[in-house]
């Protein structure tokens, strides 16, 4: 079930999002990962149009866009492999259109993922918080 964000997700998205990010990013720094959850919390989550996805009444991962670009996509890694990430931009696309979204280069699982839906590298450049190279995808229309 995909359903719309509310403010009481707040905790379990940051949650998921923690726990996601350390499986799909563990080149950066717990410094780093502090700084961007407060971020998440305080200034993404209120400004993002975000959905969450459930199995069972317990959300297990979200994606969250600033008009059509994905600002984070990111399901606890359980539950990866079973079509709730694509079903997520499927929601997604409905919503807004053809999308973009940045990956980091590192991030092999996540380029594989947008790559296989049809999402194609249009500009690479050095994330500078992370301090790594991070690629930004776009939809083919």
């Amino acid at each position: 079930m995909i359903r719309p964000y509310v403010s009481q997700d707040a905790e379990r998205i940051i949650h998921i999002w923690r726990k996601a990010s350390e499986f799909a990013h563990p080149f950066l720094s717990d410094d780093f990962h502090d700084m961007a959850a407060t971020a998440i919390r305080d200034i993404y989550l209120p400004k993002a149009e975000s959905y969450v996805t459930e199995i069972n009444g317990v959300a297990v991962g979200f994606i969250s866009l600033l008009d059509n670009y994905i600002g984070g996509l990111f399901l606890d890694p359980q539950y990866h492999g079973r079509g709730l990430g694509r079903a997520l931009v499927d929601h997604a696309v409905k919503q807004k259109g053809p999308l973009t979204v940045e990956v980091f280069k590192e991030n092999a699982r996540g380029r594989r993922f947008y790559t296989a839906y049809g999402f194609v590298p249009t500009e690479e450049y050095f994330h500078e918080q992370a301090q790594h190279i991070s690629i930004k995808l776009t939809m083919k229309p």
